[in-house]
């Protein structure tokens, strides 16, 4: 078993790429212990998007968002970039259409094929 990262991450390691998007980075100075409890917490949160939806709890679905996007914010993936050199943020920009270009086409990028999304029963007989 091997721990190659899943994506590519740019030189500079503030991007890794899907589908050929730039995603912002989660801050490396971040203390592992701080990083780990922050994921936790984002993947709390996410699950707790997936339960009111299933619910249909819109009030629940907008807290759990709002509790996803504290927990991104505080890993740097969100909100002001955490390097100081005045870059500027290019989440969600092609990687093949910037500064990054010459680096992606160097790239033998396969990105493993999206994960099937979970129909729910109500949807399902739709």
């Amino acid at each position: 078993m091997t721990n190659a990262p899943r994506y590519p991450t740019t030189p500079d390691g503030r991007y890794f790429v899907v589908r050929g998007r730039l995603w912002r980075c989660a801050n490396p100075a971040l203390k592992e212990a701080d990083r780990a409890r922050l994921v936790s917490d984002l993947m709390t949160a996410r699950g707790a998007v997936a339960r009111a939806r299933r619910a249909q709890d819109p009030d629940a679905e907008a807290a759990a968002h709002a509790a996803v996007d504290i927990a991104k914010r505080a890993l740097g993936e969100r909100g002001p970039v955490w390097w100081d050199d005045g870059t500027p943020d290019l989440n969600r920009h092609m990687a093949r259409t910037g500064p990054y270009a010459d680096w992606f086409a160097g790239l033998d990028v396969t990105d493993p094929p999206p994960k099937p999304r979970k129909r729910s029963p109500a949807k399902a007989g739709a």
